[in-house]
């Protein structure tokens, strides 16, 4: 196995994903994140040399709609309803932080 899943590297996933765990749950995501690695391990050990890669899953097509732009809202009626915004603009939070 390539590597361990620990308490660490949840704790770290946690914070990236804005997550939080008592425990009971680090424990349970712990076991699963690993036995998904023991997992992945087994099926490496598959000879795959004379398997041709899928582009496709199946030969099957999607039929699509046309794209066509069309405006259902104007811009001043879309911020309208905002809580925060400016004179074009949706106001967010910022999440991303400079380091």
């Amino acid at each position: 196995m390539a590597q361990k899943i620990d308490e660490k590297l949840v704790d770290q996933v946690a914070h990236l994903a804005r997550l939080e765990f008592d425990n009971e749950q680090k424990n349970a995501i712990i076991n699963d994140m690993n036995n998904m690695l023991v997992f992945v391990d087994k099926l490496n050990e598959l000879n795959t040399d004379v398997i041709e890669p899928l582009v496709y899953m199946t030969d099957e097509t999607n039929v699509l709609r046309e794209d066509g732009v069309k405006q259902d809202i104007t811009q001043k009626e879309a911020l309208a309803n905002a809580p925060k915004k400016d004179s074009d603009y949706f106001k967010v939070p910022k999440v991303v932080e400079k380091k």
